[in-house]
């Protein structure tokens, strides 16, 4: 139940990674130094002085980058392979102790593909708030990213099966949704047939 719960917590923490790149790594590593959060020996360095503060620097300007016309898509651009790796870092120091090669494939595969899909869809969102409003509604919609990192990332911290949950099923239904978007309406390949008959 531990390494579910573990998992959880990773896929949670990860989905917070796609909305801000940095703030849950600060927040793990916080926590990780108050001693609510053991971290595995391999990725020890995240709980230590020098991590947190790296973390806060980061943090600082991903977000007030956010707020600066346009550099926001700049950002945006270099934040999405970033937010992937995060995702898998933050995932794997929540992992419970078990072989690097288990640890890490884990934590690529459910916390990189939860922070790749998070950012993914928020990436589509900013698309369109920037084509019908010129990019005047893009500062309200990274704070609105900032708050959903920082809540969510609390959260996982205090609540990680329940917020676990909860962010597996958005992510899948959201999943679902995309893939109904872009192959809805395609043409089955019997229908074509047909036509050109």
């Amino acid at each position: 139940m531990d390494t579910f719960i573990s998992l959880l917590l990773g896929v949670s923490l990860s989905a917070a990674c796609g909305f801000r790149v940095f703030v849950p790594l600060l927040l793990v590593s916080a926590a990780a130094i108050v001693g609510h959060l053991d971290l595995p020996t391999n990725v020890a360095w995240v709980g230590t002085d020098h991590a947190l503060i790296a973390f806060a620097v980061a943090s600082s300007l991903e977000i007030a980058g956010y707020y600066i016309p346009w550099f926001d898509h700049l950002l945006d651009t270099v934040a999405t392979p970033l937010a992937i790796v995060a995702g898998t870092v933050v995932t794997a120091a929540t992992a419970p102790d078990m072989s690097p090669l288990a640890q890490w494939t884990l934590a690529a595969i459910a916390g990189g593909g939860a922070a790749g899909l998070t950012k993914g869809l928020l990436n589509v969102l900013r698309i369109g708030s920037t084509a019908t409003s010129g990019g005047l509604t893009n500062p309200i919609l990274s704070t609105i990213e900032l708050v959903a990192s920082v809540g969510l990332s609390v959260l996982a911290l205090t609540l990680p099966a329940l917020t676990g949950i909860v962010v597996v099923v958005v992510l899948l239904f959201a999943a679902y949704k995309l893939w109904r978007f872009f192959f809805k309406g395609q043409p089955q390949t019997g229908a074509i047939d047909e036509a050109t008959q």
